[in-house]
């Protein structure tokens, strides 16, 4: 599949990270350093010019493409992109926006702008740590299967209950399987007698009650259903946006907005949010406002320093959990090192959901783990599957190493995957993957 990049930014190069092994893919960006870098960093054609511009599509062989994915910052632009190539060819397009009302306009207007699929950085992210927030400990949470599975990565501090210990003593949770072990740059397929290692992030996937049974054993921390305090700093976009969905959840966060207007502007489209308007970093209104009670606290405010340090401050002053925004990807792992427990980058978000809708194409479903090393998969078996009709056992034989069964469901039932589990043509399965072998994984299967 030929697919043109347009954006060599964070997004747009994470997507061609994840996509050129598979497909042939063309970056435009107007940045002569940000086409150099990608040229050497990717197996990408990388070319310098304005990808509103037809002469530029072209040169980056519009005609032929089959996907065009419109990146950069600004939304306008991504929505030029998509309608340029929509004018000289009939790729399928997809746009990066930010804007929550451009979604919104999209969603009611079918074909608006030309755009055939649309991503909103904001709304994307909110929604991922809504996912987070309601898995204690959890750094990432997909379902599959209608909701049936769950797949879930945490990472083992060195006072985890499960650090030293075997997989086998571990497993102690019916319907649930250890898919991987992700340790420094490796991917450990776990294996009975593996033992867990401080460090390591531990992938595992099965049903949802066994998934929080397992993660209610490694933290002490509320989940979702169980937080009563929920507090939000910071009124932006992301923040109001997080406000609603647990709202829709059917939980009463409190907001923090500085802003005078803003926090009355928040106080009316939140009837279920207490909005409060002062200075999120005073340590004073914090403790007044008994914010050290909380269960989780969301830190969403302009700007990655000031969201390290009310992380900073909540954790000092008590709070349990806290989920902060970084926008600096390349800063994610040290602000989780020094002081926020879930750092959540929007451009990465962004780039793995469009990702995702590129794979999900070829798939039923599709999530990504530690920006790309690894993927789980939900594929429904067919008659040519080397999964057919044979135990998990024998058609392990024919799949490449690197690949682990977690989840099977048939007829709207989980079946928890073994050795001696037989699979049949028309069952869904949930598959981990090193995405070394993604492809040749997904033939076989």
């Amino acid at each position: 599949m030929r697919v043109i990049v347009v954006g060599a930014g964070q997004v747009g190069s994470n997507i061609a990270a994840s996509l050129d092994d598979e497909h042939n893919v063309v970056v435009v960006d107007t940045d002569p350093d940000r086409v150099e870098s990608i040229t050497y960093s990717h197996d990408v054609l990388a070319i310098q010019g304005d990808g509103t511009a037809i002469g530029t599509l072209e040169e980056a062989g519009i005609e032929g493409a089959d996907l065009v994915i419109a990146s950069t910052d600004v939304d306008e632009t991504n929505i030029v992109v998509c309608g340029a190539a929509k004018a000289v060819a009939e790729p399928f397009t997809i746009a990066r926006v930010t804007k929550t009302n451009l979604l919104r306009t999209w969603e009611q207007s079918e074909g608006a702008f030309g755009v055939d699929f649309m991503v909103c950085t904001d709304l994307q992210t909110a929604e991922t740590i809504v996912r987070i927030a309601g898995l204690p400990g959890a750094h990432d949470v997909e379902a599959f299967a209608g909701d049936l599975v769950r797949m879930a990565e945490f990472q083992v501090e060195p006072d985890s209950p499960i650090a030293g210990d075997t997989v086998s003593e571990a497993d102690r949770f019916e319907s649930l399987t250890f898919a991987a072990l992700l340790r420094d740059d490796d991917i450990v397929v776990p294996r009975g007698e593996t033992v867990i290692e401080a460090g390591d992030a531990v992938v595992v996937i099965g049903s949802g009650e066994s998934v929080r049974a397992f993660a209610g054993s490694l933290t002490a921390e509320p989940s979702l259903e169980d937080a009563n305090e929920i507090v939000i700093l910071g009124g932006t976009e992301i923040g109001y946006q997080t406000a609603r969905l647990f709202e829709a959840e059917g939980l009463e966060p409190r907001l923090v907005e500085r802003d005078r207007e803003r926090a009355r502007e928040l106080a009316e489209k939140l009837p279920g949010t207490l909005v409060l308007q002062s200075d999120a970093t005073d340590i004073d209104f914090l403790v007044r406002e008994h914010v050290d009670e909380s269960d989780i606290v969301v830190a969403a405010v302009e700007g990655d320093e000031k969201n390290l340090l009310l992380s900073l401050l909540a954790k000092r002053i008590g709070v349990e959990r806290t989920i902060g925004i970084v926008e600096a990807g390349e800063y994610v792992d040290l602000f989780e090192t020094v002081g926020i427990d879930v750092g959540v980058n929007p451009r990465l978000v962004t780039a793995e959901e469009i990702t995702r809708f590129t794979r999900k194409r070829q798939t039923e479903n599709v999530a990504m783990l530690e920006s790309d090393r690894a993927e789980v998969l939900e594929i429904e078996v067919d008659s040519e599957s080397v999964l057919a009709g044979a135990r998990i056992r024998d058609a392990m034989a024919d799949l490449p190493d690197g690949i682990v069964i977690g989840a099977i469901t048939r007829d709207e039932e989980l079946i928890t995957p073994r050795g001696e589990t037989v699979v049949e043509s028309g069952d869904h399965v949930v598959v981990f993957a090193d995405t070394m072998v993604i492809e040749e994984a997904t033939s076989a299967l």
